[in-house]
């Protein structure tokens, strides 16, 4: 009798993301997952994988409503408030001294510019320990995102490099930012995060965030 071939087991991260797609998680368990889907590039692919999968059961089911993400990412982002210093929700890169030096305040400003041709989303995004303002003004109309940078420059064979964190809830880099001024071709919508992180020069290598995280904050209508 010839002997049975037996099958590969399936890994268990491919296991974990396809659990985390299909809401099978809970509590603790599912909090990590989605904390790995920001931190590890490659759990992140097989979620992504997962979804790409399971996308044509959407097709039995209405649309519904994008969730105001903001609560949670708030929740993550400052996890301990009876500690003095914030973590990132999306890296866990920031302890110790770098996260006392790497606080984003999201501040609204009114950007002087052209009269817009539409809606008009902004944000500032300030690193205190470098004073590094960037200041993010996106029309909605032109699809443009005009982008304001004053500070420290990012140093020796390094990039600052910007981000945005939709309903996905992974970094989708917008493109390396080396002016003072510049304009970039966007597609991004109210309620959304940007986010600066400091990267090798060119960007980051593995299309997420591999360095600091220096400030977030959210995209809101003037």
């Amino acid at each position: 009798m010839s002997e049975q071939t037996p099958q590969t087991p399936i890994p268990d991260d491919d296991v974990l993301a396809a659990e985390y797609v299909l809401g099978l998680l809970d509590g603790d368990d599912w909090q990590a997952a989605k904390g790995r889907c920001a931190v590890d590039g490659n759990f992140a692919q097989l979620v992504q994988a997962w979804e790409a999968r399971l996308a044509p059961l959407n097709e039995l089911y209405e649309n519904a409503d994008a969730p105001d993400l903001m609560p949670q990412i708030e929740a993550q982002l400052f996890p301990a408030p009876q500690q003095r210093s914030r973590k990132s929700w999306f890296w866990g890169l920031l302890s110790g001294t770098a996260v006392a030096a790497a606080i984003g305040v999201a501040i609204l400003v009114f950007v002087p510019a052209a009269p817009p041709t539409g809606p008009v989303l902004q944000a500032e995004l300030v690193a205190t320990d470098r004073e590094l303002v960037l200041q993010a003004r996106f029309d909605v109309a032109a699809t443009e995102l005009r982008v304001t940078l004053r500070g420290q420059d990012a140093g020796a064979d390094l990039d600052y490099e910007l981000w945005v964190i939709d309903e996905t809830e992974v970094p989708r880099s917008l493109g390396v930012v080396r002016a003072a001024e510049l304009s970039l071709p966007a597609q991004l919508a109210q309620g959304q995060v940007l986010a600066i992180s400091l990267e090798p020069a060119g960007g980051s290598p593995t299309g997420l965030p591999t360095g600091d995280v220096l400030a977030v904050a959210e995209l809101s209508e003037s």
